[in-house]
């Protein structure tokens, strides 16, 4: 049920198993087509997290459990990188805006690796509140992603599969949001969001913008640490006992005043005044578009160090 709306009409979910299919079944193409091995450690890692997503769907995992199977999401790109020397599925390096020198980091990276996708994935899955607001996420924030790879391969450090890879997982998304937009007519699921989240994440590793891609989601971070500082624990949205937010009776949402209820970003969004889902749901967008912006300054600062 679409709970913000009306007579709470039924929508189908999930998405998932579409946006899934999309994504690997085309970079499993391109693959085919280049032989590079980025390429296959992008769909593989998009299958096992949206694999992982579809369980949840079915069968709702526990708090501790999901981001706990969700670490073996990255192994994929891990084995290939280390079992394939031939061809490197990503860059060890760290380039970070002002220093002209990377930090070189190999075992740490492995380490960074695991963690940070399961990470990525349950940030963009917390950011699945409102109709088009996580495919919004990533489509915004894909933008000064995509910009700070175009300027990698100016630069000689990137191979043109990485490029070509970021166009179907952006394609896929697009996709999904023209039925996902406000008023939704289907819901990604938790594996519809959770394959977003990795693909963002691991396209962000194998283009070496990672950076770029952490600043340009934000806003979805933010809402996930808000609401892990205020419940103090891994759990499930579903099993909260008290709502951020309440729904009034024509149909706009106010903060809680239950002082047992999680503090998200949509919560702060109605702290004070009382507004529909589709006006929460621009701003968390309107703030995506800020970060995005900053996001993009951070890959022409980054750019320009590492050239000058």
């Amino acid at each position: 049920m679409d709970y913000h709306k009306e007579g709470k009409p039924p929508i189908p979910r999930p998405g998932g198993p579409a946006i899934i299919a999309a994504i690997v079944i085309s970079e499993l193409f391109l693959f085919a087509f280049t032989g590079s091995y980025a390429v296959l450690g992008l769909a593989l890692v998009t299958l096992l997290s949206g694999v992982i997503g579809i369980v949840d769907d079915l069968k709702t995992l526990g708090g501790i459990v999901k981001p706990a199977l969700l670490l073996i999401g990255g192994l994929p790109l891990v084995i290939l990188q280390y079992f394939l020397p031939q061809d490197m599925v990503y860059n060890h390096h760290l380039y970070l805006p002002l220093f002209d020198t990377p930090a070189n980091i190999p075992l740490i990276y492995i380490l960074l690796i695991i963690v940070a996708i399961p990470v990525v994935t349950n940030t963009i899955n917390t950011i699945d509140v409102l109709n088009g607001v996580v495919t919004g996420t990533i489509l915004i924030a894909s933008v000064p992603m995509g910009f700070a790879i175009l300027l990698r391969y100016l630069e000689g450090k990137e191979s043109p599969a990485a490029i070509a890879a970021f166009f179907p997982f952006v394609a896929a998304t697009l996709a999904f949001y023209y039925f996902h937009m406000y008023p939704s007519k289907i819901f990604p699921g938790d594996s519809g969001a959770m394959a977003m989240g990795a693909a963002y994440g691991t396209m962000a590793i194998i283009a070496g913008v990672e950076v770029v891609a952490v600043i340009a989601i934000l806003p979805a971070i933010m809402n996930s640490f808000f609401f892990l500082s205020s419940v103090k624990r891994l759990v499930e949205h579903r099993d909260l006992k008290s709502q951020p937010v309440t729904v009034l009776s024509d149909n706009k949402m106010i903060a809680t005043s239950d002082s047992r209820a999680p503090v998200t970003l949509m919560r702060l969004l109605v702290g004070t005044q009382a507004k529909s889902e589709k006006e929460i749901g621009r701003d968390i967008l309107k703030l995506c578009a800020y970060s995005s912006f900053l996001a993009g300054i951070t890959a022409i600062l980054t750019w320009v160090v590492t050239i000058a």
